[in-house]
């Protein structure tokens, strides 16, 4: 592993543990040459993925960049960064095991969208106002309009079961 601060080729690994969820190693690494530490994780990647754009170019998936968009709508809000990592993990493990190499932007925003509604609703709602490309506070109270809808059908549903 390259050394991020003096870009020596080789690096050794002190330590390595299994991070909470099991899902990657995380690695303690000192460069030879300057004697830097520095930490990496290590995560299965069951295949390459290729994200296509709204504008059809396609770009390689990038989870860094998934997690990036996931902690902008999240700032300030009462949520662990385990969750995230936890939230990131699903949505990358499904879009893996969906067979497809090349997913649509709107299917990863679907699926963020989805994990948002059910972690913080703040969240959900600041993350809709860019992905649902909200021009004017209408298009807000709009969305929020929908939502209570759909708790309402959803509590509706649910007390109908129990009887």
């Amino acid at each position: 592993m390259k050394c991020p601060f003096c870009g020596e080729i080789d690096s050794q690994v002190k330590d390595s543990r299994p991070s909470e969820d099991s899902a990657s190693i995380r690695r303690r690494r000192q460069c030879p040459s300057c004697g830097a530490r520095f930490t990496t994780f290590e995560r299965v990647q069951i295949r390459e993925l290729t994200v296509v754009k709204n504008d059809g170019t396609t770009q390689p998936f990038d989870r860094d960049k998934l997690m990036r968009s996931i902690q902008t709508p999240m700032r300030k809000r009462p949520v662990q960064i385990e969750q995230l990592e936890k939230v990131v993990t699903s949505i990358v493990r499904q879009l893996e095991s969906s067979g497809e190499t090349e997913v649509a932007t709107k299917q990863i925003g679907s699926m963020v969208m989805d994990a948002l509604s059910t972690l913080d609703q703040i969240a959900y709602v600041r993350y809709a106002s860019v992905y649902k490309d909200f021009r004017e506070t209408n298009d807000f109270n709009e969305f929020l309009d929908d939502i209570k809808h759909l708790k309402v059908v959803a509590d509706k549903a649910a007390s109908t079961s129990k009887e």
